[in-house]
């Protein structure tokens, strides 16, 4: 096996780390193959600078007459203008900043004033909150077995939404298991047309293709800085202010209340009412700043550069036997950057330990926080997963599909065991490793089974 080289000039954006050299258990080093964008993306290499460049300037926001204070403010609130502005806000809609989305679903999920019409398909991030807050003898989300199409899925939803009243649809923008999606202007018009409103989980479309709430008719979106390109702990809940305004306050605390007495408060509107405490202006930055590139690539780039990568890589997975490419609706169109396959009845932790071990790729293995949808597509112990981003070379897709090859054909060359869940290389000679024994007190410290994006 030769030693595989990253040529930068097939990557959309350059990212932090995007060349950084990965030891191999056979004492090789080779450039780190990063296909778990979906999971968390690298930063790009402009919003680090980004950051390095105000963190100078960082101060307390919204609570201080110093220069500094008024700068970091005026950061902040110009990174939510971006950052709206990104999404297509209309003009009367307000931009929260959160942490993530599974942060702004569980926000927006304590103010929608009536039920909830939810997919069994999603992350558990759209699934949980809606569940969780709901549920008990007033029930008020209902969980809808999705179609085995795109098609039969939009007509389940219209039949649903005309059998029963809701306030509130929420789908996901785009599987974070397949990449597909549902037809968005089919969505809208729908969910529309039956009084409710419209949520995107735009945790995996929102990076990938361009997304605007005024053009699409959308009510909400979601979404996260670190899958961005931003992993700076921010990320966005934007959409009409009515139920924001009136909901129930996400945190209780500091800059989220007018006047407080003993006997009683007085909230903010949003977004302050749900931004309790002292804001995260570093990720803001951030995050507005990686909008700001993505915004600026040229139209159809992204797309473009993202379609030609995942037909490289589902083309070569076909070529390879026993491997199957997981579908959720064989009929969806233009599906983002994200493949999940099984390659026989291998287990995916071991194939994804080897791909780590003997060849520098990351890859994904579980059930993706998507159990519901695993099991539907009947994989209960979990598939492999590839994603690909801004950053990704095309030389990383090759060298998937060459391990992926290797691995049918020859088997691993080194010794593997479970470790606390997690497969690992025995005696693994690699700096910074020392033996099974270092890996099980890593796996002990949280890289067990559990543990999901």
């Amino acid at each position: 096996m030769s030693t595989p080289t990253l040529n930068r000039v097939d990557v959309l954006l350059p990212v932090v780390g995007g060349d950084t050299p990965v030891p191999l258990v056979d004492g090789r080093t080779v450039p780190y193959a990063n296909l778990d964008y979906a999971a968390s993306a690298p930063a790009l290499e402009s919003v680090a600078a980004r950051v390095t460049e105000v963190l100078p300037l960082y101060a307390s926001v919204h609570r201080g007459a110093g220069y500094l204070s008024q700068v970091s403010t005026a950061l902040y609130e110009t990174s939510r203008q971006t950052i709206a502005r990104f999404v297509g806000a209309r003009d009367e809609d307000v931009a929260v900043i959160v942490r993530n989305t599974t942060d702004a679903l569980n926000l927006l999920a304590g103010c929608v004033p009536g039920a909830v019409l939810v997919l069994d398909c999603e992350h558990h991030a759209n699934l949980l909150p809606w569940v969780q807050t709901t549920g008990g003898d007033d029930r008020r989300a209902t969980v809808l077995t999705s179609g085995p199409t795109a098609a039969a899925t939009l007509e389940l939803l219209r039949e649903e939404l005309a059998r029963t009243p809701y306030a509130l649809v929420t789908v996901t923008g785009a599987s974070n298991v397949t990449g597909e999606s549902l037809p968005l202007a089919e969505l809208v018009a729908l969910t529309h047309e039956a009084g409710a409103r419209l949520l995107i989980d735009g945790a995996q479309l929102v990076p990938h293709r361009p997304f605007s709430l005024v053009d699409s008719g959308v009510d909400y979106v979601a979404f996260s800085g670190h899958k961005t390109y931003a992993p700076f702990g921010a990320g966005a809940l934007v959409g009409r202010r009515d139920w924001l305004d009136q909901g129930r306050p996400y945190l209780a605390g500091g800059g989220a209340v007018r006047d407080v007495r003993t006997d009683r408060t007085l909230w903010q509107p949003a977004p302050a009412r749900h931004e309790a405490g002292s804001p995260n202006v570093l990720g803001a930055v951030a995050l507005a700043a990686a909008c700001e590139e993505l915004a600026a690539l040229p139209a159809g780039a992204l797309v473009a550069h993202e379609h030609a990568l995942r037909e490289r890589l589902t083309d070569g997975l076909s070529g390879i036997a026993g491997v199957r490419v997981l579908r959720l609706w064989p009929d969806s169109v233009d599906p983002v950057g994200v493949v999940s396959f099984t390659v026989g009845e291998d287990d995916p932790g071991l194939v994804a330990a080897y791909l780590s071990a003997e060849w520098g790729i990351g890859v994904r293995d579980g059930r993706f926080c998507a159990h519901p949808l695993l099991a539907r597509l009947g994989v209960t112990g979990g598939a492999l997963r590839a994603s690909v981003g801004v950053g990704t070379p095309v030389e990383a897709v090759d060298r998937l599909i060459d391990a992926l090859h290797a691995w049918t054909t020859e088997g691993p060359r080194a010794r593997y065991a479970v470790v606390d869940g997690c497969w690992a290389v025995e005696d693994d000679p690699r700096p910074g490793v020392h033996g099974i024994d270092a890996l099980a007190a890593t796996a002990a410290a949280g890289c067990g089974p559990v543990v999901e994006d």
